[in-house]
């Protein structure tokens, strides 16, 4: 191999190399998918707030989730005329929104809307931030004496916190003559707080989590109660009435530790429910909402303005048809009227129509011709006639546009896509073929051009070369490559085989 060879080669790997890699970074970092139409569930959230106003100032915060297990938060939003709202975050990271406002009397509604995906991972695997140290809780007696005699029986049947979490809770949900858990059930009603407490007070950093059971089109649900313990680093979850462990699926933890879900100030009577909705919403309007400003965004096409991406569109689809040129014409063999004349008919026929786009083509040449043949006896120069044609190809364009939309064809009007001045030279070059060689060559070279424009359309229509081409434009990379690749073949074209049949001994 050459040295010239070598370097050829080394170009096509790396362009294959950078475009595919980021291809591939754009689709990991910034989840644009490969595929067009793909679809991300999102669940829409409401959560709802209802008080009895006091008639004085009035203060509402509600803790707010970020990106609870298996889920992302996408947008929030809060909706409650005449109410200040903002979102505090503090020390420990816990977000809570906040509404206030000056004077409240009677009933009042608070909602406050969000929207989570659905995201892969492990929801059981939920790191620990910290170190989290066991509450004293404040049992009295004599649920204090019951409190360790019952965790005394626990620690004996158990090895590790796991296990005597499960034990307490088989303690509490499963001993009917159980003078100490019946007493324990009393004094303190909620099952998760019992857990919760009875754990501290074994030297457990057990704390209480509430989620929400997702149910598409489900009204005014209740949170559902958890606990979690501190193992190894993750946070293990536990359903303090059953002891099983891990978190259920369709469950998304709202409130987790910290402080309480609902403080209302200026209010009384207060309750929070949740409404949810299931929704499918397109993958790719989901990572220009939620990676806009990423640098690797920064440097995409869908940063512009809309205007200048539409432009985009259609250029990043040149590419694709450079190469069913080159491959037409070096590896088939198939004769075109120039190189770049079939990839923009193509690109003109996605303006109009395949059926449409051949009728003006043909009908445009063909006057054209006509009219080449009269200018051929006035005796002009090329560049005399060169101008004369664009001036004649404008006017034929005008009328048929104009032909077309008294006739209400309406995409006969964007033919004028079609540049001028390489429509003028197409027919100046056939005038001229059509005088040397004649008119059958212009129609090998003319037919060839419209075979090949036929097929890169067919490429180019193609809803998924569209999307990687407009998502994707480092894929022209790629499509260089294969260019450079097409571009060193020697050999037979394939239209050539049978001419050389005999010389290849293809007929042994």
């Amino acid at each position: 191999m050459s040295g010239a060879r070598l370097v050829s080669w080394l170009l096509v790997a790396a362009l294959l190399l950078l475009g595919g890699g980021i291809a591939w970074l754009r689709h990991v970092q910034l989840e644009i998918p490969f595929l067009p139409g793909d679809e991300r569930p999102v669940w829409l959230v409401e959560a709802r707030v209802d008080f009895l106003g006091t008639g004085g100032s009035a203060r509402v915060a509600l803790d707010l989730p970020e990106d609870p297990p298996g889920f992302r938060l996408i947008s929030e939003q809060a909706a409650s005329p005449g109410y200040g709202f903002s979102i505090i975050t503090g020390r420990d990271g816990d977000r809570r929104g906040e509404w206030t406002r000056r004077q409240v009397s009677g009933p009042q509604a608070l909602y406050y809307t969000a929207q989570f995906l659905v995201v892969d991972g492990d929801p059981a695997r939920i790191p620990v931030v910290g170190r989290p140290r066991p509450r004293e809780p404040d049992f009295e007696e004599p649920a204090a004496t019951a409190a360790r005699e019952l965790i005394a029986v626990a620690v004996e049947r158990s090895s590790h916190a796991e296990s005597l979490t499960r034990e307490l809770t088989a303690l509490l949900a499963g001993a009917v003559g159980d003078q100490n858990a019946a007493l324990l059930r009393a004094s303190v009603p909620d099952p998760a707080v019992l857990l919760a407490q009875l754990l501290n007070h074994a030297g457990v950093a057990a704390r209480v989590s509430q989620g929400i059971e997702l149910e598409d089109a489900r009204r005014r649900r209740p949170l559902t109660s958890f606990v979690e313990i501190p193992v190894d680093g993750q946070w293990r979850i536990f359903d303090p009435v059953t002891g099983r462990q891990g978190l259920p699926e369709n469950v998304l933890l709202w409130h987790r530790g910290g402080e309480s879900l609902l403080d209302v100030e200026g209010g009384r009577r207060s309750q929070v429910t949740f409404s949810m909705l299931r929704q499918s919403v397109p993958a790719l309007e989901l990572s220009q909402d939620q990676f806009g400003e990423s640098w690797l965004a920064a440097f995409g096409i869908a940063a512009l303005p809309i205007e200048e991406q539409g432009l985009f569109k259609l250029l990043f689809l040149l590419p694709l048809g450079a190469l069913v040129v080159a491959f037409m014409r070096i590896i088939v063999g198939v004769p075109t009227s120039g190189t770049f004349m079939p990839v923009l008919i193509a690109l003109a026929f996605l303006q109009t129509s395949l059926g449409l786009g051949l009728l003006s083509f043909i009908t445009v040449v063909g006057f054209g011709l006509i009219l080449r043949n009269y200018l051929s006896h006035l005796n002009l120069l090329l560049v005399a006639r060169i101008a004369t044609l664009v001036v004649i190809v404008v006017l034929l364009i005008s009328m048929l546009s104009v032909l077309g939309y008294r006739f209400g064809i309406s995409t006969g009007l964007t033919i004028t896509f079609f540049p001028m001045v390489i429509i003028a030279w197409t027919i100046e070059r056939m005038s001229i073929l059509w005088e040397e060689e004649g008119p059958s060559e212009v129609l090998i070279q003319g037919g060839g051009s419209l075979v090949v424009a036929v097929l890169a359309f067919l490429l180019m229509d193609l809803r998924i070369v569209q999307h990687l081409s407009f998502n994707f434009p480092e894929l022209n990379l790629v499509l260089l490559a294969g260019i450079l690749v097409i571009g060193q073949y020697s050999g037979y074209r394939l239209s050539e085989l049978r001419r050389f049949r005999d010389m290849a001994g293809l007929d042994r």
